[in-house]
């Protein structure tokens, strides 16, 4: 009977359950295609492209590992981690000597791939699609084939794949400069090549002698990964199992099948890692966005059929009866909104991808896949979240007696019930304590998730003490209100009468507020922090930058000989390990280090810093507890291990790194030993030393401030990938608050004709609800504004050690306004469909 009663309801009442409808549909949209993100990063494919006619890869292992064995009330347990190391590691030649031999395995084929980009002004469009080197002799890893000239014998022979030679209009016998890991070098085009199977989607290649290849790979007896051909007739699962075999008790990983691709694709590999974190923070912030803003949308519709609930109460409905009428109602909803929204998810999803890997936050090589999972995800949360709102907006309405809740159908209490304030005063404690912890976090990856979770948490403090706190401020503003006329009189007297009416609309718009103000001051605060401190630490006159992959070792090496130049210093980036925990470090030139750079060193000194040193940063020396003097073992980029004694402990540790290398280590052991930038001493002017570097191509010469300036458009590039991933939220946080306002509106058509009736005039109705709009708005930006600032200043003082985050008052005054456009469009337009009807029509109609 109930759910004969609910299916009625819900069809004769379509205009009362559309916005919670709305708001469950774009949650579900929301869930999914944070979902979809989420499955890519688990279970999305990765193809081979250079391995595709090699059945059996053999590479060297790519993560560090950790083995811990406790031992517990006579029980042994073993327990075994693995993290990702930033380069490539590279295979010993000795590796291939052990498949000599071995049953099924035919031709063990070595391969090199390095850095190779071709300077071409006619290629220019390579700068999406990267370019690698490899040895001629493994061309039939792919396989390619020569279509025209012959392989390359001589170091100044080269051999470029067909999609090169078309783009860049070249063929055999032009001459091509190739940047690799060495100087710029000009080889001698002897052939074009082109896979059998197509042209590659996602690479370049370019094919050396085999001795140019071993000089330009830089890695003296190691290879990049060895491809296994089988013999006549041999499976690849027994060729793989065979080789696996033939190589235990190694560290060597042997791969097949679509466990290639993450080979080749390191990249995609780890953004794997970042996909899943990045789709589970969206999904996560989502979801507790969802849940506030459809429970937010639940209280407001059950609020307007207060007096229709009241009466099934006062003819002898019991408070199961209601309960189970609300949560059926909510059910048949949130199955309607949630498969519509789940299957809108899947474009919305479609697109985000194709956002992040137009942006290079994901390769490409990284494919998308859906599955019927994330879907079922989203309609379960929908349906759950359905109905646990209808069951918590229902509470009060079936738990009093019937004569209280007809009393209460016209009349709104003076207070929320006593459990809901000491529910809210829980939370807001909870989310101080959030506040409290970000301020002693000290690490991004740490800090970004609390930083999310505080806003949410404090505005749901806010919900719930939503009426108490409107009617604090219509107390505050009851004069400026007063002063404005009978429209402003009205308008004050709704704020204190109807507070939770007005509450519904305020939490929308907080959260809003202190959700937007935090996705967009987040990044600059942590952005212009580490930008202060390379500012301040840079004491070069002039740095080095190149348009291509970096800029050569000869550079620094030619301008040090060069009169006038007292220091040139080579920085190269990195990311280590120290243990499992990864830490962001680079490799300077140790020749006059202190001429152009200064971290602050706050204990300890630079002085004799060399190949054996490492400098590390105060949150570095603090979280592995360093000091001068100490031993640090650590695992450099390509995994390689070393350990290094600490030299200095240095304060700008957001502009430079926590750790600080001499640059011919690291160099050694990164896929890109080509300096970043090369900082210069000189009193020669830019024009002299642009003269100096000009044989070499892309090479500038830049003041600090033009390269202050670069770094600041690259801050704002990696920020548009935040933007873009809470995006979706700040717009399911703005369609919640023109929905609950619209809503809001909606409902007070007799309330606007009884005020027709007693002398008010439409234009004086529609200033009333403008006026209240603004008070709305000023409350609600208010409090998002406040959390906002609270948040912020704390993520500031765990970051940067200041509390002052920064903050664009163009910027803000944007959210205000977009927040204000918002309030009032949703305010003005029902406000106008609902006085359209004659007064006297509406006020005699039946409820």
């Amino acid at each position: 009977m109930m759910l004969r009663y609910a299916l009625q309801t819900v069809r004769d009442r379509k205009g009362g359950f559309l916005g919670a409808f709305l708001a469950l549909m774009c949650a579900a949209a929301l869930i999914t295609a944070c979902g979809t993100l989420l499955e890519t990063g688990l279970r999305g494919t990765i193809h081979t492209e250079r391995y595709a006619a090699t059945p059996v890869i053999v590479s060297a292992d790519q993560n560090v590992h950790r083995t811990t064995v406790k031992h517990k009330k006579g029980k042994t347990k073993v327990k075994h981690k693995a993290k990702p190391i930033a380069e490539r590691a590279w295979l010993s030649n000795d590796v291939a000597d052990k498949l000599k031999g071995v049953r099924g395995v035919g031709d063990v084929i070595p391969e090199l791939t390095f850095l190779a980009t071709p300077l071409t002004p006619a290629a220019g469009d390579l700068t999406d699609k990267p370019a690698y080197g490899h040895a001629w002799e493994s061309a039939a890893l792919t396989p390619f084939r020569l279509v025209e000239g012959k392989a390359p014998r001589a170091a100044g022979d080269l051999v470029i794949d067909s999609g090169l030679a078309g783009r860049a209009h070249l063929k055999t016998g032009d001459r091509l400069t190739v940047q690799s890991t060495q100087a710029p070098r000009s080889y001698r085009i002897t052939g074009v090549a082109a896979p059998s199977e197509g042209a590659l989607a996602h690479q370049t290649s370019l094919f050396f002698s085999s001795a140019e290849a071993e000089r330009l790979a830089a890695h003296p007896g190691k290879i990049t990964t060895l491809g296994v051909m089988p013999a006549d007739g041999t499976p690849t699962g027994e060729l793989k199992e065979a080789v696996a075999d033939a190589l235990a008790g190694t560290t060597s990983q042997v791969s097949s099948g679509n466990d290639r691709g993450p080979v080749e694709f390191l990249d995609a590999a780890g953004a794997r890692i970042k996909l899943v974190s990045m789709g589970g923070a969206m999904g996560g912030t989502s979801l507790l966005v969802a849940v506030l803003v459809v429970v937010g949308t639940f209280a407001l519709s059950v609020q307007q059929r207060h007096r229709e609930l009241a009466l099934l109460r006062a003819i002898a409905a019991t408070p199961k009866q209601i309960r189970g009428l609300l949560g059926r109602e909510a059910l048949i909803v949130g199955a309607a909104a949630g498969v519509i929204g789940s299957l809108a998810g899947i474009p919305l999803g479609g697109w985000l991808h194709g956002k992040f890997v137009d942006m290079g936050a994901v390769p490409a090589t990284l494919e998308r896949t859906v599955s019927v999972f994330p879907l079922l995800a989203a309609v379960a949360a929908t349906l759950l979240g359905a109905w646990a709102a209808a069951r918590l907006s229902a509470r009060r309405i079936a738990r009093i007696r019937p004569a209280e809740a007809l009393a209460e159908a016209r009349v709104e209490r003076a207070r929320p019930p006593w459990s809901r304030i000491v529910a809210g005063v829980l939370i807001l404690a909870a989310g101080a304590v959030l506040v409290a912890v970000l301020s002693v976090l000290r690490t991004e990856p740490a800090s970004t998730p609390v930083t999310f979770l505080a806003v949410v948490v404090l505005s749901t403090a806010v919900a719930l003490l939503g009426p108490l706190l409107v009617r604090a401020a219509a107390a505050v503003l009851r004069g400026p209100l007063r002063l404005s006329g009978p429209g402003g009189r009205l308008a004050h007297a709704n704020l204190r009468g109807n507070a939770a009416r007005m509450a519904a609309a305020v939490t929308p718009l907080a959260l809003l507020t202190g959700m937007t103000c935090t996705v967009l001051f987040v990044q600059p605060t942590l952005g212009d922090a580490a930008r202060a401190q390379a500012r301040e630490g840079i004491r070069a006159d002039w740095v080095l930058a190149a348009q291509g992959p970096g800029v050569p070792a000869e550079v620094a090496r030619k301008l040090r000989t060069t009169e006038g130049v007292e220091a040139a210093t080579e920085v190269v980036r990195t990311t280590v390990r120290v243990g499992l925990d990864k830490y962001p470090a680079q490799g300077v030139s140790t020749a006059g280090l202190t001429r152009t750079w200064d971290p602050d060193v706050t204990a300890g000194s630079l002085r004799g810093f060399g190949k054996g040193s490492v400098a590390v940063s105060e949150l570095a020396a603090d979280q592995l507890g360093l000091q001068p003097g100490s031993s640090l073992k650590l695992t450099l980029g390509d995994g390689t291990k070393t350990r290094l004694k600490v030299s200095a402990v240095y304060a700008r540790g957001l502009g430079f790194g926590d750790l600080t290398m001499a640059h011919e280590l690291v160099a050694r052991h990164v896929d890109n030993p080509l300096a970043a930038t090369v900082l210069i001493k000189s009193d020669r002017t830019q024009e002299q030393l642009a003269a100096g570097v000009a044989k070499f191509p892309g090479v500038r010469v830049l003041s600090p401030a033009a390269v202050d300036n670069l770094q600041a458009e690259r801050q704002q590039a990696n920020a548009e990938v935040n933007y873009l991933a809470m995006g979706l939220i700040l717009a399911f946080t703005a369609i919640a608050v023109v929905n609950t306002l619209a809503m809001s509106v909606s409902e007070r058509i007799r309330e606007f004709a009884m005020l027709r009736l007693a002398g008010a005039s439409r234009r004086q109705v529609l200033r009333m609800l403008r006026t209240e709009a603004l008070s709305v708005l000023l409350i609600g930006t208010a409090l998002g504004s406040g959390i906002a600032l609270a948040v912020l200043t704390a993520f500031s003082v765990g970051m940067t050690g200041s509390a002052a985050p920064s903050i664009a008052p163009l910027v803000y005054v944007s959210v205000v306004a977009v927040a204000a456009l918002l309030a009032l469009t949703a305010t003005a337009l029902p406000g106008r469909a609902a006085l359209r009807p004659r007064p006297v029509t509406v006020a005699t109609a039946k409820e």
